[in-house]
This record gives structure tokens, C-alpha cells and sequence, in this order.
């Protein structure tokens, strides 16, 4: 069989790249297969280097709401790079997208503009634990905040993926401070709560946990730890790296009513460029230097390329039609769980605004004990299924297909035929 352009291209990186990928999922591990090097993205879909192309559910892993190389994003970015990449100073464009983020979640009152996801959750725990003078921080099994050492203990995603409970470089004196319980569980927050309320800095939360595969806060979850945080003077982040601006414009907290202390943001408020933002109720962010005491830099934050793509991005998005999306997005989701349930297979459909997660399971699934005991073998046939058929999924059983805007009737058709045609 002939060697491809992507088989090549990864054997060359596997010799210069940890991996032959810079990020580890990427590598498909976990499905048994090698990863395709794409070309070019437009819209809806993909185009691997040696010219397949994909219907993409992907999306970068969540910001591309709008589809790829949008073209007001595209314009945005091009005419930025005309008056340079990076100054190291302060620009206009850092206070109209800061104008626009605060304006667009109910738990802000400033925000601070960083270069990805994992820098804003590990500066909103500094943060926490510099207001609060408390060491301990409470996560979910399963939730991922990105790879910073505190959170690195029972993540989900790509670590639960490759079978890495935590990993070495990571001290147990980092995650020491790090309490865990299963995601959901009232009970077990309240239990832990009562052993170590007085030196709990925060809870951390994915509203919508994303990285375990999409599984949807029960009614009253959320809630709940609003309510515990207020009793105990701890403070509630909810990490919205996944859920800002998709699950809603104003995130996952608009959606569900609830306000937490501090909210981190990703790569949506760039559109798609390296970004991301930590922000909060004023009496917390004014404790960030220079205005505070708890020191956090970087000197790529607010760069002109990525905040030129924000705004261009989420100007679209507030003019978008959310709730015809989601409709969208449902009866999509409803039709695939039908026809694989049609091929006499366990499956259960997770799906919400416009993210869903196919789990070979029976389901409920409302923790990480219930996603582990899906059926990844079967997910794994049916990625490489999928792929075959010029359908682009996530290449692990524990992350969430991403729908945008670009998205067509068509789009949707093809890949319901794709499903009718594949054997698991």
C-alpha cells in the first residue's frame, strides 16, 4: 500500500516531536490509529494534506463556533498583522474585547487577558488562594483545567485517554492540596467541605464537564456549590474554557442562573488564536498586579492578533442565532443516537447547545466512574469508521463533538449516511 503525505509527515515528527504530536491526544493512541496532518480548514470542514476532505466535529477542540477562516475573522487578523504581531504594550484592542467579555458574563467585573486556557486556570487558582490565604482546592474526578501541576490529579481528556492516573514531574506535595470528588456528587462536596471547609481557597468546575465526553450538571448541582462556597468563604471558578460563548454568549453560567466569583475563558474570545482570560467580581481581580499583590504576566497577553480575532469573533457570535443551532444540533443528535441504536449497539447521545458526545454506554452518565464504563473499544471502530468516510471526530471516547455555525443541512445528512453505513 502507498505510503501517505500524513504517514510520512508523522514518522519524520515522531523523530523531531515528543510523539510526533504537540499535544497528546492528537496522536489517536487511543483509537488505534495514526493522526492526519491537515492542509487547510474552511467552514465546516477539513482538508488533509494529502486531500481528503472532512466534515469537521472537532472545531480545534472548541472555539471555531463560527466554522473555519470565517471570513470577517480572517479579515480582522490580516489587518493586524499589517501594523505588527506583537508589541509587548498595551493596544486599543485589549479594552474593546475586555469591554466586550465583562459586558457578556454576569460574574465579571474585569478580566484579564492571557495566552491559553491552562495559564487562566492556574492564575484564577493563585488568585483564589491569595484572596482567600487558603492552600486547598477542590476539583472533579474527571474535569480537566488544563496541565498545570495542581490540577493534574484524576484530569480527564487526553490523561484519561492514554491511562495516566496523574503524571510524574508532579510532586505529591503539589497535588496535596487538591481534594477530588466525583462530579455531581452534592454529598461528597458537603463531606468534604465538613473535613476541610476552613482551607478551602475554591472550587473549580466545569459547568458542563467536557472532558470526560459532554455530561450536564444535574438539576441543583451547581447550585450547590454556590451555596457551599458562600457558607464557607470560599470562592467558585467555573472554568469555561469549553462552555464560554458555546453554550450560550454569556457561558454556561448565563445559561443555568448561577454566578460564580471567578470564570476562565479559551480560545473562543481569539477565534482560535492562542488566547485565553481569567476574570471576576472587581473586589478579587483588583488584587492582580500591578493594581494587587498576586502577581501573574505574560508577554504575549492582549497580543493585537488575538484580540483583533476576539473581537471580530464575538461580534459575529452576538448577532447569532444560538437557539436555532441548538435546535439543530438536537434533532442531529437525536437521529444518530437513533440509527446506532438501530445496529443493536448500547449507546447513549449526551448533547447540549452545540456540543454532543456519542457514549457506547446505556447510560445515565453523570460521573467519570459512569464514562469509564463505556465501550471504548467500540469507539474506537467507530472513529476510524467515521474517518473512512470523510468524517472528522475526536480521536478519544472522552471528548465532546463540536458543531458550529457553518454547519449545513447537508453536513449533518452526509454524516447520518456515514453512520448507516458502518459496522461496529
Amino acid at each position: 500500500m502507498k505510503t501517505t503525505r500524513s504517514e510520512k509527515l508523522f514518522k519524520e515528527a515522531c523523530e523531531l516531536i515528543p510523539g510526533g504530536v504537540n499535544s497528546p491526544v492528537r496522536a489517536c493512541l487511543g483509537v488505534g490509529a495514526d493522526p492526519l496532518f491537515i492542509a487547510s480548514a474552511k467552514g465546516s470542514h477539513v482538508t488533509t494534506v494529502d486531500g481528503q476532505e472532512m466534515i469537521d466535529f472537532v472545531e480545534s477542540w472548541g472555539p471555531m463556533l463560527l466554522g473555519h477562516s470565517h471570513p470577517e475573522v480572517t479579515k480582522a487578523v490580516v489587518e493586524a498583522a499589517g501594523k505588527g504581531t506583537s508589541y509587548g504594550a498595551p493596544c486599543p484592542a485589549e479594552v474593546e474585547l475586555a469591554r466586550m467579555v465583562v459586558d457578556a458574563f454576569p460574574g465579571m467585573d474585569m478580566v484579564r487577558m492571557v495566552n491559553s486556557g491552562t495559564e487562566a486556570t492556574m492564575s484564577a487558582l493563585r488568585l483564589a488562594r491569595g484572596v482567600t490565604g487558603r492552600t486547598k482546592v477542590l476539583k472533579f474526578i474527571g474535569c480537566y483545567h488544563g496541565h498545570a501541576d495542581p490540577f493534574l490529579a484524576s484530569a480527564g481528556s487526553g490523561v484519561a485517554t492514554l491511562s495516566i492516573p496523574g503524571t510524574p514531574g508532579v510532586p505529591e506535595s503539589t497535588v496535596r492540596d487538591t481534594l477530588l470528588a466525583p462530579y455531581n456528587d452534592v454529598r461528597a462536596v458537603e463531606d468534604i467541605f465538613h473535613l476541610y471547609g476552613k482551607d478551602i481557597a475554591a472550587i473549580i468546575v466545569e459547568p458542563i464537564a467536557g472532558n470526560m465526553g459532554l455530561v450536564l450538571p444535574e438539576e441543583g448541582f451547581l447550585k450547590a456549590l454556590r451555596a457551599l462556597c458562600d457558607t464557607h468563604g470560599a470562592l467558585l471558578i467555573m472554568d469555561e474554557v469549553i462552555t464560554g460563548f458555546r453554550a450560550e454568549y454569556g457561558g454556561a453560567q448565563t445559561r443555568f442562573g448561577i454566578t460564580p466569583d471567578l470564570t476562565t475563558l479559551g480560545k473562543i474570545i481569539g477565534g482560535g488564536l492562542p488566547v485565553g482570560a481569567f476574570g471576576g467580581k472587581r473586589e478579587y481581580m483588583s488584587r492582580v498586579a500591578p493594581a494587587g499583590d498576586v502577581y501573574q504576566a505574560g508577554t504575549l497577553s492582549g497580543n493585537p492578533l488575538a484580540m483583533a480575532a476576539g473581537i471580530a469573533t464575538l461580534s459575529v457570535l452576538k448577532a447569532s442565532d444560538y437557539a436555532a443551532l441548538e435546535a439543530r444540533v438536537e434533532a442531529f443528535a437525536a437521529e444518530l443516537e437513533s440509527i446506532l441504536r438501530g445496529k443493536g449497539v448500547p449507546v447513549t447521545v449526551n448533547r447540549l447547545a452545540s456540543m454532543y458526545t456519542v457514549f457506547f454506554s446505556d447510560g445515565p452518565l453523570r460521573n467519570f466512574e459512569d464514562v469509564k464504563n463505556s465501550d471504548t473499544e467500540m469507539y474506537s471502530r467507530f472513529f476510524r469508521a467515521m474517518r473512512e468516510r470523510n468524517i472528522f471526530v475526536a480521536p478519544s471516547a472522552f471528548e465532546v463533538a463540536m458543531v458550529s455555525f457553518a454547519h449545513t443541512e447537508e453536513d449533518f445528512a452526509k454524516t447520518l449516511d456515514a453512520v448507516r453505513g458502518i459496522k461496529l
